[in-house]
């Protein structure tokens, strides 16, 4: 009995004929995996103009980039103050010159490097490939080979910075910082009560450099931390290359509820070689503390402070000379305030820090009096987003930053370009065509390269002027025509509405090459939802993520559900305490509404994958939403929130580490397993913890569930490679489409170029 998708009652036939569009319409040949391998391989080089990635040259207005053309990849130089575009260098001449000198082929079409140089006042430029750094002078042609590129690649200091004159390296050494002269080589030791347990530099969850200079080069802030109690973990290396028995190494980790290393803020006094005191405390721990920010003057700097917990953050300014601090503002929240798309800008001029906040509901900017501790403003308004600051002009008092939302009628998701005054006045859209904008600035903010594109349009490059966003020139826009006689598919974006019937949901569609309305797919989501970000791809790629699994016979969709970032503050607090949430209720309504509106969307036959937070989710879907998901391929999941990193899961399911915790993980809620699972799992992952997949492996065996696993011996945090991306479509054709892959012992492997 089947029912016609278009009428209300019920056709009979017989069961021969019912089942008779999925006996013909399985794929997973050798055919199809060849065609799915050819999107990496062949399908970008049909697409032309595609790519603008400008390199502008030191401190002019000037920039390189190169691009795909139909005569190969050509260098190309522009003058935004002449509106000039013209080829780096002749490329018949340069790769001909080039061949000479190194002995070896070289095509015009397919020069064998992507980066240039510019050297002598622009007059000559420097590349490396073949082994070497090569020199090639723009007007006589002459090329010359210089030093051996490995002799070159001499390993950096540790931590070591340079000064902005020039005069000092700092770095820290038996942990305490370290300052030596770049003239005569001496070294001083600023710090002398440095030790295992209270050391100078970074913290585990730290990702940016710990030395942080003044722009006299006299100071130098950096933060002591007062070590926690970190976990172990430790990774079996099954086999090695340098012996037969396998090695095990231990490294600390620290886990949520671990107690956290504590920082001391430290001023440094390069002249004295001595320290300032600064008065002030970060305890508790926090699990946020943003970089020392110093004022244009040097006199003054800024950090932001966030308690661990997530619901109270601070910023701080503290005399350099004095070390005197003073609090600027303190916020709370009910839920968690995002730290990861935080934005903290300090316009020292006039003693003013721009701070984004949500607490009207959506990410905004603020403006702070650093010197009375007061706001000022609130800079923007309305039900959208600042995704990022590009520069503060101080002198013009105006920001310039991009926006998610703003545009009406547009995907929320879209960036723009925006400027606005200090005073919230003169608002205005730099990029007001519709589409995904990427901006580059000048390194004078004169002049943007502005990159638009939607999933479905291709992208067009301009140039334009920062003032206004007023045109420049075209430089361009890219052409699909031959990409489009291949039958390649456009992806599509939908919307649905989401578990509250009201907000808008946002996905894309993605069908095979060889798409046939006809037939029934099944339907198979990439799934990352990892509440940092927005995952949805909005801009044009010949070769996104979801294409290549299409041509085995599926429709691939991606989604973005609610307690993603990047929308309202409602819409991003369905996460808090929640990450097993992660959007089902949404993306599962999503598909539906794609299906019936694309009744070959079979929604019988779903599937899922995902890696790392996407691990976690995809095996969640079968353990917490089985009625729908029915396959799922999870590699190197954060499967148990309690065994994954402090900084990040904290930040979502809270501190202190509650029943919450154990109540989602997939290791409790295994034995609620149905449906097809494979796990995949790197044994050297230092990312999540391969114990994290080995905990639900034992849950999964002591509920005798059936399922696969496959442990990658030497892989890091990994879906595997070309074989693990193999073996996750052999899973999806065997267990969606009911068909046999190939039986790749039998075949023949292809010898990889050399």
């Amino acid at each position: 009995m089947r029912r016609n998708s278009r009428r209300s009652h019920y056709v009979w036939i017989p069961l021969w004929l019912a089942i008779l569009p999925v006996l013909c319409f399985c794929q997973g040949t050798q055919a199809d995996y060849e065609r799915a391998d050819s999107y990496a391989q062949k399908l970008p080089e049909l697409v032309y103009g595609e790519e603008v990635r400008p390199n502008w040259i030191e401190k002019t207005n000037r920039f390189w980039y190169r691009v795909h053309t139909r005569a190969g990849d050509r260098f190309l130089l522009v003058d935004a103050e002449r509106k000039s575009k013209v080829p780096v260098f002749d490329h018949d001449k340069l790769a001909d010159e080039l061949s000479k000198a190194s002995g070896k082929e070289v095509r015009a079409s397919d020069l064998p490097f992507s980066i240039i140089k510019f050297v002598q006042d622009g007059q000559a430029i420097e590349f490396e490939t073949l082994g070497f750094r090569w020199s090639y002078q723009l007007k006589t042609n002459a090329i010359s080979k210089g030093e051996n590129v490995e002799d070159t690649r001499s390993p950096r200091r540790s931590q070591e910075v340079m000064s902005p004159d020039r005069k000092w390296l700092a770095y820290i050494k038996d942990y305490n910082l370290f300052i030596r002269s770049t003239e005569t080589a001496e070294e001083f030791m600023l710090s002398t009560d440095g030790t295992r347990e209270n050391y100078y530099g970074s913290a585990g969850y730290i990702y940016y450099e710990p030395i942080t200079w003044a722009p006299n080069s006299k100071k130098i802030a950096i933060f002591q931390w007062k070590r926690g109690l970190e976990s172990t973990v430790y990774l079996i290396e099954s086999s090695p290359q340098d012996q037969f028995q396998a090695k095990m190494t231990s490294r600390t980790y620290q886990f949520p509820g671990d107690v956290l290393d504590v920082p001391r803020l430290c001023v440094f006094s390069v002249d004295n070689k001595s320290p300032v005191k600064v008065n002030l405390s970060l305890n508790p721990a926090p699990s946020g503390v943003s970089p020392p920010v110093w004022s244009e003057d040097s006199r003054n700097l800024v950090i932001s402070y966030q308690e661990r917990g997530e619901q109270l953050t601070r910023a701080y300014a503290i005399d350099a000379s004095s070390g005197r601090v003073r609090t600027i503002l303190e916020e709370t929240a009910e839920t968690f305030i995002d730290r990861f798309n935080a934005i903290m800008e300090y316009a020292s001029t006039n003693g003013e820090l721009i701070w984004s906040s949500e607490r009207d509901g959506w990410r905004h900017l603020y403006l702070y009096d650093v010197r009375e501790s007061k706001l000022k403003n609130q800079i923007t308004r309305g039900q959208w987003v600042v995704r990022r600051i590009d520069h503060v002009d101080e002198k013009a008092r105006q920001v310039y930053f991009q926006t998610g939302g703003k545009n009406p009628g547009e995907d929320p998701y879209n960036v723009h370009g925006y400027r606005i005054n200090f005073d919230s006045t003169g608002l205005i859209d730099l990029t007001p065509e519709q589409g995904n904008h990427i901006l580059s600035y000048s390194p004078d903010f004169t002049f943007f390269v502005d990159t638009y594109s939607m999933i479905n349009k291709p992208p067009v490059s301009v140039l334009k002027k920062a003032s206004d966003g007023t045109v420049v020139m075209e430089l361009e826009h890219a052409d699909i025509s031959e990409l489009m006689k291949t039958d390649w598919k456009l992806p599509e974006p939908f919307v649905a509405k989401g578990r509250d019937g009201k907000t808008d949901i946002y996905g894309v569609i993605f069908r095979p090459m060889n798409f046939d309305p006809v037939k029934s797919y099944p339907v198979i989501e990439y799934i990352y939802a990892g509440p940092h970000g927005s995952h949805v791809p909005k801009g044009f790629r010949s070769n996104h993520r979801g294409h290549a699994l299409t041509e085995l016979g599926f429709i691939v969709v991606q989604i973005d559900g609610m307690g993603t970032a990047n929308r309202s503050k409602a819409f991003h607090d369905i996460c808090w305490k929640n990450l097993a949430d992660a959007g089902f209720p949404d993306r599962i309504l999503w598909i539906k509404a794609a299906a019936q509106k694309y009744p070959y969307m079979d929604v019988e036959r779903v599937g899922i994958y995902g890696a790392s937070a996407g691990g976690q989710n995809s095996t969640g879907a079968l353990l917490f939403h089985p009625d729908f998901y029915k396959v799922a391929v999870s590699s190197c999941g954060c499967h148990d929130n309690r065994m994954d990193k402090a900084f990040w899961n904290e930040q979502w399911m809270g501190y202190p580490v509650g029943p919450h915790y154990e109540e989602q993980s997939n290791a409790t809620n295994a034995h609620k397993l149905r449906g097809k699972l494979l796990l995949l799992v790197g044994e050297l992952d230092t990312n999540v913890p391969p114990e994290s997949t080995m905990r639900v492996v034992d849950a999964l065996i002591k509920a005798e569930k059936d399922f696969e696993l496959i442990v990658l011996p030497g892989q890091n945090h990994t879906s595997g490679g070309k074989y693990g991306e193999r073996r996750r479509r052999d899973f999806f054709v065997r267990h969606l489409l009911g068909t046999q892959p190939p039986d790749w012992n039998l075949i023949e492997k292809k010898k990889e170029p050399t």
